[in-house]
């Protein structure tokens, strides 16, 4: 019998929790889609795993039996993976760098070629990963080391270093009332249509569309795509689905005649990051590049400090 090892993990979580909601938060799925991939494990395995009650989710004596392994084999599964996925990207001496589109804007370049002075002979790999994958490959194992957006989901169990800050802009269809003005208070986007991740990528959706600093107001969805690079995205907004939250840099990386960007008053900055496993603290060609990335940080606006 074959499980899928996303079903145990989303099992192990339940276990912990006891309760449907927390673990879906931390999983950063939805309830239903939660208490679907449980039914799902349990007509895998053949018996119920759980006790439901308004008190939340009980282990049964089946149920405890896998919970007491489950861990573990979920751990050095991971591990066994990472190191496969390292050695062969160590023997043909490439560097596995994943980032979501814009990267560290500017200073990607500098990085990349700091890299290849300090390590020649190397090459740079960089993998695009998509809104789906906020670690940019660093929760599977397909990347050394990431270049991505903070904060996102799974970032306590990784080291990070900021490289950047800058402010969150609004991406407007050219033909928006709001394009004409010169900056747009936040309070005055709550009752926009927005064009946002999908939503099992949980809060990282939810920090972009800044649904903590909205007041409690809902949030309006006009549009969902499912992609790191931006065109569904900036075609969807060109469209007049919706609006959505940017970082400044997009307006430099992303310009088009039919989207305007605009700075955006009462809601807080992005951040840019290099990111990469506690693993890798030994490792020194991803030390390396880290050293690269803090060596070439890009200048800071004093407002963006």
């Amino acid at each position: 019998m074959d499980v899928n090892t996303r079903l145990l993990r989303y099992f192990v979580v339940v276990a912990e929790e006891g309760n449907l909601t927390r673990a879906a938060e931390r999983l950063f799925v939805s309830q239903p889609a939660l208490t679907k991939q449980i039914r799902q494990l349990e007509d895998q395995v053949g018996v119920r795993l759980f006790v439901r009650s308004r008190a939340g989710m009980t282990l049964t004596a089946a149920g405890q039996a896998l919970a007491d392994r489950a861990p573990a084999m979920l751990a050095g599964f991971d591990q066994a993976l990472r190191e496969a996925k390292s050695a062969a990207s160590r023997a043909a001496r490439v560097l596995r760098v994943g980032f979501l589109a814009g990267a560290a804007n500017e200073a990607t370049q500098q990085i990349l070629a700091a890299f290849t002075r300090r390590r020649p002979g190397w090459q740079v790999e960089m993998r695009a990963a998509a809104w789906t994958d906020p670690t940019a490959g660093l929760a599977s194992g397909d990347a050394d080391v990431a270049l991505l957006r903070l904060p996102f989901p799974g970032q306590d169990s990784l080291r990070t270093e900021v490289l950047l800050t800058e402010p969150r802009w609004v991406a407007l269809p050219v033909t928006h009332p709001l394009a004409e003005r010169n900056q747009v208070a936040f309070q005055d986007l709550w009752d926009e249509p927005f064009v946002a991740a999908p939503a099992e990528t949980g809060w990282w959706r939810d920090w972009w569309l800044a649904t903590s600093e909205r007041d409690g107001h809902p949030v309006r969805i006009g549009a969902v795509t499912d992609s790191g690079q931006p065109d569904d995205w900036l075609t969807a907004i060109a469209n007049g689905y919706g609006i959505a939250l940017a970082p400044e840099s997009a307006a430099r990386y992303y310009a088009r005649p039919d989207i305007t960007y605009r700075p955006v008053t009462g809601v807080s900055p992005s951040q840019v990051g290099v990111a990469w496993p506690p693993a890798a603290d030994t490792n020194p060609v991803i030390q390396d590049f880290i050293r690269c990335c803090l060596d070439n940080k890009p200048p800071q606006h004093p407002d963006h400090a």
